[in-house]
Order: C-alpha cells, then sequence, then structure tokens
C-alpha cells in the first residue's frame, strides 16, 4: 500500500513573512520530523506552494485579502529553509484547493502545513471527494490555522467528514 505525506504551503510567507503567525513557527520542526519519517521509508512526498503573480492584489482572491504573499519566485514564496526534498513532487497552485488530484493515484494520505482553516481543509475535502476510499489523515500537531479558533474548527469540520484528525 503506497503512502503519501502532502505538505500544504509550508511557505516562507506563512510562516515568518506577509502572513506569518508563532503557531505557524511552531509547527516548522514537527514537520521536518514528519518529512524525515516519510523520507526514511521511502514513501511518496508532495509538497503543495500557494502561487500568486505580480497582479495578485487585483485578483478575486487580493480583493478579499489584500496582503501581498507567495508572489511566485520571490523568498516569500519558497518552501521554508530546510524542509525541501529533492525527490518530492512540487504542486504550484493557483488556489486554496489543488483540483487535480485525480491525476494520481492513492491508498494512504496524510496531510500537514499551513493554513489549517484554509489551505489543509481545502485538500483534505476535495482528496476526500475524488478518493473516497483512500485514508486520510491530518496531523493536528503539523499544522497551523490563521487563529488557533479557526484551526480547531477546521479539525472538527475534517473529522465530521471522516477524515481522521490525529496528533490533537
Amino acid at each position: 500500500m503506497k503512502k503519501t505525506l502532502i505538505v500544504v504551503d509550508m511557505q516562507n510567507d506563512f510562516i515568518d513573512g506577509s502572513l506569518g503567525t508563532k503557531e505557524a513557527q511552531a509547527i516548522v520542526e514537527p514537520v521536518k520530523k514528519k518529512i524525515g519519517e516519510y523520507r526514511s521509508r521511502g514513501d511518496e512526498i508532495i509538497f503543495t506552494r500557494d502561487t500568486h503573480q505580480e497582479n495578485y492584489l487585483e485578483t478575486p482572491e487580493g480583493k478579499k485579502l489584500p496582503v501581498k504573499h507567495c508572489i511566485q519566485g520571490t523568498k516569500g514564496w519558497e518552501i521554508a529553509e530546510g524542509l525541501e526534498v529533492p525527490e518530492a513532487v512540487y504542486i504550484d497552485k493557483p488556489t486554496f484547493g489543488w483540483i487535480h488530484w485525480n491525476e494520481r493515484n492513492f491508498d494512504e494520505i496524510e496531510l500537514v502545513g499551513l493554513c489549517t482553516d484554509i489551505c489543509v481543509v481545502s485538500n483534505a475535502l476535495i482528496l476526500k471527494a475524488t478518493f473516497p476510499e483512500a485514508e486520510i489523515t491530518v496531523d493536528a500537531g503539523c499544522c497551523a490555522g490563521v487563529t488557533p479558533e479557526t484551526h480547531r474548527a477546521a479539525l472538527e469540520t475534517m473529522k465530521m467528514c471522516q477524515i481522521q484528525v490525529i496528533g490533537e
């Protein structure tokens, strides 16, 4: 059975950049450890990167969240130092959830990363809808939300949709 770790948007802008939080900074080391566990077993690792262009503030998302972030090619767009894996798959997604997961095949999926209440929950729900028979887990101890309250709310939403939540 193939196991896949999806590391959602562990990018500088969400950790200590324009949208950074102390909660996001606190999960960097646990995420690094989790990546190491998957690497040591030879499991698949996928990184998603929130990817925007210079015109971000003119987009529908940019009008609702008027903070420039994750502009492709900038330091803020890059995966946090020490987390990248050369043999991993990298997906540049222009919105919260990647809608092309159906181009891949999964048996067992674990998600970690940022932000629990936006991109993690979006991708977890898309994956659950696309692969209803796959075992999908979110490690709450390797995720952070915009706020602790919205982080908890997203975890509860995922539980209600039969996504296993561990590490609380």
